[in-house]
């Protein structure tokens, strides 16, 4: 049944047929399901105010089905498979985000869902395969890495619906979408607070591969977002070979402490995840990636170092798998690219919760999210190679 409303593709913004050199990331995981996550700021980018100052308004999934979608019930036996890069839906990020769309869509349309996790990227096509079997309306695999196996089993099976999370291709059946995001937009809005944060003038960002385009585009839009309120400021780099070594993570982040840093970034996955728990075990300032960290990390305030989570870059993996399973559903599933930026909330941050961020901080970063939303602000990182311009 379709909706009379106006389809959420033109609502958050589509663009369609990137250059050939648009990119996209990952996070990332053997075929083995766990038990569901435990409640954390599920399905949307939080609105409540940080101190000081508020978060963008994003739009929560709860929200858009009452809004948008009151009226739209999937067809019966219609159901959608979820296939992770390497990691769990609990890895407090990336994939987890992804989990929650399919889980709110769930809830919203009353369809039937799946998810595999990938334990070694040998397993991508296995997943796939198993992933098929129960013959899916929509399969939704995350990550620049299952690009190339999710291009081939989209090509193979045309009658199913595909959505790749940080995924470009040069070109995309009609039964394919890529969602891609500003990352460098949420690295800025990380490097803004950090620069801001600092007393030390020394931050650090614990990144997972270099050769994931997305992760570039975070780190180079953080020390930009930093140098745009601090021009002095000095900015400590590590990429990391995994998205999955939260130990690793810690390492960086310990070693960045004892260089002087007093702000650290994650955005490895679970390897930058790492980073954040240690920095704010130490006492230090951390900033999340993805999703609001100070739930999925720190327990929403119940784990030590929750006072010094200070905000998370957030990233809508959990609209976009909604937004596509919604239009799979009201039939105007396109394939092509869907890009979820500043302008349209896809790219937010988190609040401070429990962390005491001076007021003036808050609305500063209120005011750097709003530059980046309306155009005003240019990250000075291309948005395609993730290298500054």
């Amino acid at each position: 049944m379709h909706s009379t409303r106006t389809p959420i593709r033109s609502r958050w913004g589509v663009t369609v047929g990137l250059s050939l050199a648009m990119l996209a990331s990952a996070c990332g995981n053997d075929a083995t399901k766990t038990a569901e996550p435990s409640s954390t700021s599920s399905s949307s980018a939080s609105s409540s105010p940080s101190a000081g100052g508020e978060v963008s308004a994003a739009v929560t999934l709860d929200e858009l089905c009452k809004s948008d979608y009151s009226d739209v019930k999937a067809p019966a036996g219609f159901t959608a498979g979820l296939v992770t890069d390497v990691g769990t839906v609990t890895d407090g990020s990336f994939n987890q985000f992804a989990y929650e769309g399919l889980k709110a869509a769930e809830k919203c349309f009353g369809i039937k869902t799946d998810f595999i996790e990938t334990a070694n990227q040998a397993d991508y096509n296995n997943n796939l395969t198993t992933i098929l079997s129960s013959k899916p309306d929509v399969v939704i695999s995350t990550g620049f890495l299952l690009a190339d196996a999710t291009l081939t089993f989209a090509t193979k099976n045309p009658d199913t619906k595909f959505v790749g999370i940080d995924q470009f291709q040069a070109s995309y059946p009609d039964n394919y979408v890529g969602i891609l995001f500003r990352e460098d937009q949420g690295g800025y809005l990380a490097g803004a607070l950090a620069g801001l944060l600092t007393e030390s003038n020394t931050i650090g960002v614990v990144a997972g591969r270099e050769d994931v385009p997305p992760v570039v585009r975070y780190v180079n839009g953080y020390e930009a977002g930093a140098k745009s309120v601090n021009p002095d400021i000095q900015v400590l780099k590590v990429y990391n070979s995994s998205f999955d070594d939260p130990a690793k993570g810690a390492s960086d982040a310990t070693q960045m402490l004892g260089e002087g840093a007093d702000v650290i970034f994650g955005a490895g996955g679970i390897t930058g995840s790492g980073g954040v728990r240690a920095a704010a075990e130490a006492g230090s300032w951390a900033i999340g990636v993805d999703q609001d960290q100070y739930a999925t990390i720190f327990g929403s305030g119940s784990a030590k170092g929750a006072d010094r989570i200070a905000s998370s870059a957030v990233k809508r993996v959990d609209l976009g798998v909604f937004s596509q399973i919604a239009a799979a559903i009201r039939g105007d599933f396109k394939g092509g690219v869907f890009q979820l930026t500043a302008e349209n909330d896809g790219i937010t941050y988190a609040p401070a919760h429990d962390a005491k961020v001076p007021a003036d901080v808050s609305q500063k970063l209120e005011e750097v999210r709003k530059g980046l939303a309306d155009g005003s602000i240019d990250t000075t990182v291309d948005p395609i190679t993730g290298q500054p311009k």
